[in-house]
């Protein structure tokens, strides 16, 4: 199989791209172990920091890359008198004394008086050793010292200042410094010290952005921002709406772009097979369907179809709430693959959701007479071997699995048609991979996550998009209810009688184990004392039991002859039990808002009214008090998203950093998602004019391509 290269981690500090890197860049791909003061344990933590693959160290440009949180501004000289209260300050002050404190008084710091014109202060340090602090305040010399200023009885006081500098070392205290998110062993000093070496190397590099964006928004060059960025003069150069910020943020959306530009274009280029249907497997999949297609579907399956008769191949996203029916739009796509004599491969991210869309889809296919298989890595080998050998043969026309359907081992007679459920725990390179499986293989992504447009063309830009919108006929409504977990006693009363009337009922809890350092009741001991309320009726599933555990816990489940599942977020997505019509979610208030969604949307999937109960600690601080007022009053998924967009920020809606796919650097959706509409711009008319990147200004785009890690793509580029 051919893989492009595309199966390493794109954020990956090494590049494996096989387009030689421009020889401008080395200096910001060196090791940080270049610096002047970086040893082997500095270096093996900077590398843990920052991400770098096991056994290699991380890089001057992951250095460079990492953006301050904030600034301090210490040019603030007032003088000791005229220093407020609670303010960073720097102070040219007179060593009057030291007060050392008594022997076996290890407890009390260690103070010095100082003074100058305005008043007097004292400068305080606790656990102070060695005899550092009289070697740097000398008792009758001037120091210059830069601190926040605080109160100790009536006096002015400053506690371990951050600066201590001789009158003639002034120039070497930042007077506006940046301030870094930091780790575990890693000062703010040395960080700084480090980040101003890489700023040392970074090296003259051409201009990627037309020069009508950079000059109508008074953009610097790259260089240039980064050192507003990392070494301020003013505090507003490395604010995060400043000029240095806004042009490094346009360009690692412009790199995410391009590369998802390159992506689509390599799929276009590379052409489909204009699919003529007879409509005999559509129809009898039609009929075979217990219910009727919503207006969304339709519309949906004739995007999808008048895709797959285009000699172009497909690339398109399917959006749909929970329950829209996107599986069944898939499905009839299938169906339609194979009166064309192709194949067609389903792949989900866990086998728990694979298996689910198998027993979804097994009696629909048999009914209309489609021959289908489930692929995992958890297999007996017979099975995995007749499953295998009947997609080399072509007699198996769907194959349903997870990542196992990428194994060299999987070949497929005719692979036609490639769809990938919840899309954003795979990302754009394994997609392809799976795609490259065969000859012009077209594909249809579906994801349950309602997702703002923002989103949309940040990791689906390179896809047309079909959204669904209804719910299929016959979906009850859920009530949806907020209560604190005070109130646990009166909910296990109410779920014993709706047990006793037949009803069944899932509990989510969202840790598998009880924490020390969190205060969570965990899906364990929750399984534990519901097995003493209600023995013999309530089973565990969570993601580190084995495939067998969870299926046979599910099976009971399914089966009814288990009422109550205790489940932490695996069955977020695709368990399907339409008899459960309670879903109970403990720490609520720990989840976010499309996890929410997606949880509540394990009930209401038969004909019975559903209810999600919502359970919170107290007190409850604004952003959870907001979440689930907003899950309360809506299931709108796609109001749902803007909502947990706007109170997240910048946090990953799509949980993509749980989940393995990068997420931004140094972009901050909330405050420059403005921009990446012109990055999207930017990106297609680019692409348009020089789809091979050739030449100067080709040059100039590809080095982008490699600082922000989507070098990747550059093998797929098309020549002029």
């Amino acid at each position: 199989m051919r893989n492009n290269g595309l199966q390493h981690h794109p954020e990956s500090p090494s590049s494996e791209s096989t387009v030689p890197r421009p020889e401008s860049l080395t200096p910001l791909f060196r090791s940080v172990s270049a610096i002047k003061g970086v040893g082997d344990q500095l270096g093996a933590l900077l590398a843990r920091f920052f991400g770098a693959p096991e056994g290699q160290q991380a890089i001057m440009l992951d250095v460079l890359m990492h953006m301050p949180s904030g600034v301090i501004d210490r040019r603030q000289q007032h003088g000791v008198a005229y220093a407020p209260v609670g303010s960073i300050a720097t102070l040219r002050l007179h060593i009057d004394e030291h007060i050392v404190p008594p022997r076996g008084n290890a407890r009390a710091p260690l103070r010095v008086l100082a003074h100058d014109e305005t008043g007097e202060i004292s400068l305080t340090f606790f656990g102070a050793r060695g005899g550092w602090v009289e070697r740097s305040l000398p008792v009758g010399e001037v120091r210059f010292v830069s601190g926040e200023i605080g109160f100790f009885g009536k006096s002015r006081q400053m506690t371990h200042p951050d600066y201590i500098v001789a009158e003639d070392k002034l120039d070497t205290l930042p007077f506006v410094e940046p301030v870094y998110p930091l780790t575990h062993g890693l000062s703010s000093k040395v960080l700084r010290k480090v980040i101003a070496q890489a700023l040392d190397a970074i090296p003259i590099m051409p201009e990627w952005i037309a020069s009508f964006r950079k000059d109508m928004l008074g953009w610097p060059g790259f260089a240039e921002a980064l050192r507003a960025v990392h070494a301020p003069e003013r505090p507003s150069q490395g604010d995060i709406v400043s000029p240095a910020r806004m042009r490094l943020a346009y360009d690692e959306y412009l790199a995410g772009q391009l590369a998802l530009g390159i992506v689509r274009s390599t799929m276009k280029r590379t052409r489909g097979i204009a699919r003529r249907f007879n409509g005999q497997l559509t129809e009898r999949v039609k009929e075979a369907l217990p219910f009727a297609l919503t207006a969304g579907q339709i519309e949906a399956i004739a995007e999808v179809m008048a895709d797959l008769e285009s000699p172009d191949r497909m690339a398109r996203l399917l959006q749909g709430d929970v329950g829209s029916g996107k599986t069944m739009v898939a499905l009839m796509a299938m169906a339609a693959m194979a009166e064309t004599g192709a194949q067609s491969a389903l792949m989900a991210p866990t086998e728990l959701l694979a298996a689910q869309h198998f027993r979804t889809l097994e009696p629909l296919c048999e009914k209309a007479g489609l021959s289908i298989v489930l692929l995992t890595g958890k297999m007996r080998a017979s099975e995995r071997r007749a499953a295998l050998d009947g997609l080399e043969s072509g007699s198996v026309q769907i194959a349903v699995g997870t990542h196992a359907l990428f194994q060299g081992d999987v070949r497929f007679h005719q692979l036609g048609l490639t769809v990938v459920d919840e899309q954003h725990r795979f990302g754009v390179h394994q997609r392809l991979a799976l795609s490259d499986k065969g000859r012009g293989t077209d594909l249809l992504v579906m994801t349950a996550t309602p997702i703002p447009r923002t989103l949309v063309l940040t990791h689906f830009g390179d896809m047309d998009v079909s959204v669904l919108r209804e719910k299929p006929a016959g979906r009850q409504p859920i009530d949806t209810a907020v209560l604190p977990i005070s109130h646990y006693d009166r909910v296990v009363e109410r779920l014993r009688s709706r047990l006793a009337e037949g009803a069944q009922a899932y509990w989510v809890c969202p840790l598998v184990e009880e924490s020390e350092t969190i205060d969570v009741v965990a899906a364990q001991d929750r399984f534990a004392e519901l097995q003493k309320v209600f023995p013999g009726v309530v089973e565990l599933v969570h993601g580190r039991m084995s495939q067998a555990e969870k299926q046979r816990a599910m099976a009971r489940f399914q089966s009814g002859e288990a009422q109550i599942l205790v489940a932490t977020t695996v069955i977020e997505v695709g368990v399907d039990v339409p008899n459960a019509t309670i879903i109970i979610i403990e720490h609520a208030e720990r989840f976010g808002l499309a996890q929410l969604h997606q949880l509540r949307g394990r009930v209401g999937r038969g004909s019975a009214r559903s209810a999600c109960l919502l359970l919170h600690t107290e007190p409850l601080g604004e952003t959870a008090k907001a979440r689930l007022e907003a899950i309360r009053t809506t299931d709108d998924g796609f109001e749902i998203a803007e909502k947990d967009m706007e109170l997240r920020g910048h946090g990953d809606v799509l949980g993509t950093r749980q989940s393995g796919m990068p997420g931004y650097r140094i972009a901050v959706p909330d405050v420059h998602r403005h921009l990446l509409e012109f990055a999207h711009e930017d990106a297609r008319a680019i692409l348009d004019r020089n789809p091979g990147l050739e030449g100067p200004q080709g040059e100039a785009v590809r080095a982008l391509l490699y600082l922000f890690r989507k070098d990747l793509a550059i093998p797929l580029l098309k020549a002029g």
